[in-house]
């Protein structure tokens, strides 16, 4: 198999977690995502709804799962609804999971058609006082297209007016901030795979060459690793358009002299990785160019050092952005007075480092936390930050995932090259 699959113990104890969170007399339900059409008769690929993975490892749609610890028959307590295969599905799409087989992949020991759900739902419920059901509470989320969980929460507030209705969001954030040891490894599987994606990309890089070569020869490595693809749409910004964040059209051709900003890596199992390098199209760093990617190199290393279980997210940026001014400074973007006079939201860093610094990584790249909540151990954060100079083409972002430890924080990806001497010398 092309991919190492989760243990069914690591989902069953994540609901075990859930359970011992919900209030007395009350049941859960989480569908997953649509599959959503693109033109005439095709659709986008499918990608499960991230919070129902995270308890039950089924990636197959039309997937609802069912928690409810005090029902008054123990076979009602956990229930899977899963698609059933027919004739035409196992020609035109192949067989889906078996109830067996969704059994040993979850832990469910009830696996029920998801044409059964309506009539078992509806002899549950009345046996709840309260239903919990989930939303993207992500505060940067665009809920514009209506997902299946949120059509079934006005179908099932238009079918049970008078019950109490609970939000899941909140939970699963807390639950799913903190990585257990084995989301931790194949969190590491995608940092390996990035890694090798990287090295395959370093000797290659030449000017000439398009953007888009080099985002297939990371695809080519990460599928032949054991990955499913790219954690996100990746960024292949060379020149001028390492300055645009979230450049991803990746079809401009490498120039000579020019840097090259890479954020790109792979997921493994469902985990993600997300790394950036920026390296010199030509193998060598103009000493403009260095200069300014080790100053991106200590603020890494210094967020790094404060990044620690106890400090807000807020604090920890505002730190940063105080370490970057001086960098700034040193680098001649502006000098000491003008510092000194502009406001306490720093826009002349702002002009210079206009993104945050760390989020959150896990299931989705910017991962689903506590609204509020500081760091602490077992959390596994990006470390981003940049430099951003569009008037002298360099834009320079650097970026490991790090494991937020009791004591000191382990660099998952400590053995990918970020010192520009081995960057230089594995291009040439």
């Amino acid at each position: 198999m092309r991919t190492k699959l989760p243990s069914a113990s690591l989902f069953t104890k994540h609901r075990e977690n859930l359970t011992t969170m919900l209030e007395p007399a009350s049941l859960a339900i989480i569908h997953s995502n649509d599959v959503y059409p693109s033109n005439a008769d095709a659709t986008l690929p499918f990608k499960q709804s991230n919070d129902l993975f995270y308890l039950t490892g089924i990636a197959q749609e039309e997937t609802v799962l069912l928690v409810f610890p005090e029902a008054h028959d123990p076979a009602d307590r956990e229930i899977l609804f899963v698609r059933e295969t027919n004739e035409f599905i196992a020609v035109w799409e192949g067989a889906k999971l078996t109830k067996e087989q969704a059994t040993g992949r979850t832990g469910i020991s009830r696996v029920e058609w998801v044409s059964n759900f309506d009539n078992i739902f509806n002899r549950l419920a009345p046996q709840a006082e309260n239903i919990y059901l989930t939303t993207n509470e992500h505060p940067r989320a665009d809920v514009t297209v209506e997902s299946r969980n949120a059509r079934f929460i006005k179908e099932c507030q238009g079918r049970f007016p008078l019950h109490n209705y609970k939000r899941l969001a909140p939970l699963l954030h807390k639950l799913r901030v903190i990585k257990s040891a084995e989301e931790i490894e194949f969190t590491k599987e995608a940092c390996r795979i990035t890694e090798a994606g990287f090295r395959r990309v370093l000797p290659f890089v030449k000017p000439g060459l398009g953007e888009w070569e080099v985002e297939a020869e990371f695809i080519h490595e990460f599928i032949k690793s054991g990955s499913r693809g790219f954690a996100y749409t990746p960024i292949i910004a060379g020149g001028k358009n390492a300055c645009v964040l979230h450049y991803i059209t990746n079809d401009q051709k490498l120039v000579a002299g020019d840097l090259l900003l890479m954020d790109v890596a792979a997921e493994y199992g469902g985990w993600n990785a997300d790394m950036t390098r920026t390296i010199p199209v030509s193998g060598k760093f103009s000493p403009r160019q260095r200069e300014v990617y080790e100053a991106v190199l200590r603020i890494m290393k210094f967020a790094n050092s404060i990044l620690r279980p106890g400090i807000f997210i807020a604090d920890f940026q505002a730190s940063i952005l105080s370490e970057m001014e001086k960098e700034l400074i040193a680098l001649g973007l502006f000098t000491e007075e003008q510092a000194a006079a502009q406001p306490a939201t720093k826009p002349l860093v702002r002009k210079y480092f206009m993104h945050g610094t760390s989020h959150h990584l896990g299931l989705d790249v910017h991962d689903v936390s506590p609204s509020h909540g500081p760091v602490a151990a077992g959390m596994v954060f990006t470390i981003e930050p940049g430099i951003y100079i569009p008037g002298e083409n360099i834009g320079i972002r650097l970026e490991n995932n790090y494991l937020i430890g009791e004591t000191e924080n382990t660099d998952l990806m400590a053995s990918i090259p970020l010192d520009p001497d081995e960057i230089e010398a594995l291009m040439s």
